[in-house]
């Protein structure tokens, strides 16, 4: 492979260990509210997240920095065209974040409530929304032959992108309930194993029509493949997670969550962006790339530090990785 490709594979690593690492994150801020009765369990439902939170958010801010060093003008039509809905992800990431960080501030049952909700609203934007971003690109928007995007914002709530958009929103909710179930003791875990089956079963519905609707766009063998092993691994999940195998069906949700994004760059692949308007218009792994020297020396510097940031952060799971029980839980998140 030249190097182009490299760093498109490399950028679709990083974003599905974003999803698969954030995306229990999202599922468990939205189930807040509602899986967790008292303020006990909301604080144990925090902290399965508390130490690894923000780690995961590491992996978004890497892809990003990677799509600008790698493939800037595929980050410029990106940014311009998708900039309403990228704020409102970063807003919605930065009131998670103060929401977390702040709920424990004062004892009050009100105050801790109301950023409740903000956690939960800040965890159901973005995994909404970037169902709906990747959905377009894969899909193909307007961008005329400077490259420029020349759609709107609702050019981006079209029938594909929004069934994208629930798709990626029911399992995160799935990934993070089976989490829960993963991470907690009592009746939590009893609750989260319940929500994640329900749920599961219309996440399975939308990944399947999702998916398939993928495929007739631009489907392709590897891509048919990595659908098919998408399926099993949300149907063995659930299976899992009926049984009260958490931690089989953990994987099997991260495994569904990876091959779905999988499906969406192998589909994508040479593009990075399609254009709607003529596909003469569109950017690929060669027009949109750096100069190879930039790339060549992008590749010396991940090489080396690759290995320590996925190192420092198995560790960290390892090191949290027991269950929390509610009325026992009395760390800060």
């Amino acid at each position: 492979m030249d190097l182009p490709t490299i760093w498109f594979v490399l950028i679709a690593v990083l974003w599905i260990g974003y999803l698969v690492l954030e995306g229990f994150d999202f599922g468990v801020g939205i189930l807040l509210p509602a899986l967790g009765r008292n303020e006990p369990e909301r604080r144990a439902m925090l902290h399965t997240i508390g130490p690894v939170w923000d780690g995961n958010e590491v992996w978004l801010l890497v892809a990003g920095g990677a799509t600008f060093a790698a493939f800037p003008e595929w980050y410029a039509t990106l940014f311009s065209g998708f900039y309403i809905a990228l704020f409102l992800i970063l807003l919605a990431l930065i009131f998670r974040g103060v929401a977390i960080e702040y709920r424990n501030k004062r004892p009050e049952l009100a105050w801790r409530t109301r950023w409740d909700w903000l956690i939960a609203a800040g965890s159901f934007v973005p995994a909404l929304l970037w169902g709906v971003a990747f959905a377009n690109i894969v899909q193909g928007v307007p961008i005329d032959a400077d490259k420029e995007f020349t759609g709107t914002f609702f050019t981006l709530l079209n029938p594909y992108a929004i069934v994208g958009g629930l798709t990626t929103l029911t399992l995160c909710l799935t990934h993070g309930a089976i989490f829960l179930a993963l991470k907690t003791d009592g009746d939590i875990r009893a609750r989260a194993n319940r929500w994640a089956g329900r749920i599961g079963l219309v996440a399975a519905v939308l990944a399947v029509a999702f998916l398939g609707w993928t495929l007739m766009l631009r489907g392709n063998p590897a891509a048919v493949a990595t659908s098919l092993l998408a399926a099993v691994a949300l149907v063995g999940a659930l299976v899992a997670n009926r049984l009260g195998r958490e931690g089989w069906a953990f994987l099997g949700t991260a495994l569904t969550i990876g091959l779905a994004v999988t499906t969406l760059f192998v589909t994508l692949y040479p593009n990075v962006m399609p254009s709607s308007t003529d596909p003469a218009f569109s950017l690929t792994i060669e027009n949109a790339s750096s100069t190879d020297y930039t790339l060549t020396i992008m590749t010396v510097v991940a090489i080396v530090f690759v290995p320590l940031v996925l190192l420092y952060q198995g560790w960290t799971y390892w090191v949290f990785r027991r269950r929390v029980s509610a009325p026992t839980s009395t760390v800060e998140p």
